[in-house]
């Protein structure tokens, strides 16, 4: 029997209709899961925006102020899907009403604000998941576990990239993404938080670290309405962007592999370039998102000259069988935020984690306060290692 589980989503930007989209299509690819996703209610503060929602996706009740959601019954499970600086209020509220969350990175504006929504969860015993997704790409899981194996012997160094192009327009508009205090650290929070998950997914604990951080755009147009993505504000009065366009930091890990962590929102010419390389003394193992379906492994045990094959993962691999019926068979970034969603969503049901979670988080968080440290000190950090 399918138990309904009242949902509701608070920012209804571009990720809150995904993550709409997300529980709407959870019976489709997961039938099997012992709840179902009904909309309740949508909270977002732009006139009118909530309501439009509402008829659109099949909310039953839409408001301004997310503080309605906290307080109704209805609701058991909430997607924080609000701009950075209202996640640490908005999610600490929820878990103290009772609601599980399913909060989009990187949790607030700092490590501080992370870990106060961690510990309003523990407190009171709810679920939380956090919005890592490309670690649900099968792919990735399927390199995560040919490492784990010793399938490349033992890693050495490795590369973690996002780079994209979203602010290079010089006329993007100023909105709170490229403000100190409601969009916390640029690209650190927005991309490099993504970088940190995956290099800590694969590779396990970052011991120390070194990063240089720059601002490539110093000035933008301030929007003179609602903004939605990232759209432009030719002609408005100017304003300086006072959080980071670009990110490189060195890092070192636990386990004595050395890596490199490199994100950008202004690269020209480069549109949603994600991706890892990670070496070993017997292989390598790559992946790119604009290819999310495949991996470039070497592994043939030949060292020197030793040729890369093109890996297409299948129905054996992560989630990929509830999507797709063989390799090959594309999917797309949406499926990874089903996959989100999906376990979500079956943590409530079985009141036990899986997938992304507020410690996840919080060791995220760490990462990036420490790359901040880093770049303002111009030295090596150290992190606390398990």
């Amino acid at each position: 029997m399918v138990d309904a589980l009242g949902v509701a989503v608070v920012g209804f930007g571009w990720m809150g209709r995904v993550h709409t989209q997300a529980y709407a299509r959870l019976p489709h690819h997961y039938p099997q899961l012992p709840v179902r996703p009904e909309l309740v209610a949508v909270a977002e503060d732009v006139p009118g925006r909530a309501e439009e929602a509402a008829e659109r996706y099949g909310f039953a009740s839409a408001t301004g102020d997310w503080r309605e959601v906290a307080a109704d019954p209805r609701v058991r499970a909430v997607s924080i899907t609000a701009p950075n600086f209202l996640h640490r209020e908005i999610g600490v509220a929820m878990a103290q009403a009772g609601k599980h969350i399913w909060i989009e990175k990187p949790v607030g504006l700092s490590g501080e604000d992370a870990r106060a929504v961690a510990d309003a969860v523990a407190e009171a015993g709810v679920q939380g998941a956090v919005g890592f997704n490309y670690r649900n790409a099968p792919a990735v899981e399927t390199a995560r576990d040919l490492i784990a194996s010793g399938g490349i012997g033992r890693v050495t160094h490795a590369r973690v990239r996002l780079f994209s192009d979203y602010a290079a327009h010089p006329d993007s508009a100023l909105t709170w993404r490229y403000e100190r205090d409601r969009g916390g650290s640029g690209v650190l929070g927005d991309l490099a938080s993504h970088g940190a998950d995956l290099a800590y997914f694969l590779l396990g604990d970052i011991a120390s670290l070194a990063a240089d951080t720059a601002v490539f755009v110093p000035e933008r147009s301030r929007p003179t309405g609602a903004t939605a993505g990232h759209s432009l504000a030719a002609g408005g009065e100017r304003g300086p962007v006072e959080n980071e366009d670009y990110v490189s930091c060195l890092l070192r890990f636990a386990s004595g592999a050395r890596g490199v962590l490199e994100a950008c929102r202004v690269s020209v010419g480069e549109q949603n370039n994600y991706g890892f390389e990670v070496h070993g003394t017997e292989g390598a193992v790559f992946w790119d998102f604009r290819r999310m379906n495949e991996l470039r492994v070497g592994r043939d045990g030949t060292y020197q000259d030793q040729p890369l094959s093109t890996v297409y993962v299948g129905p054996g691999d992560g989630e990929f069988a509830a999507f797709q019926p063989g390799a090959a068979n594309a999917m797309g970034y949406d499926d990874l935020k089903v996959i989100e969603a999906y376990r979500f969503l079956r943590s409530v049901a079985e009141g036990k984690p899986y997938g992304a979670t507020l410690a996840d988080a919080v060791r995220a968080a760490a990462v990036l306060d420490a790359m901040a440290v880093s770049a303002r000190e111009r030295g090596w950090v150290d992190l606390p290692v398990r």
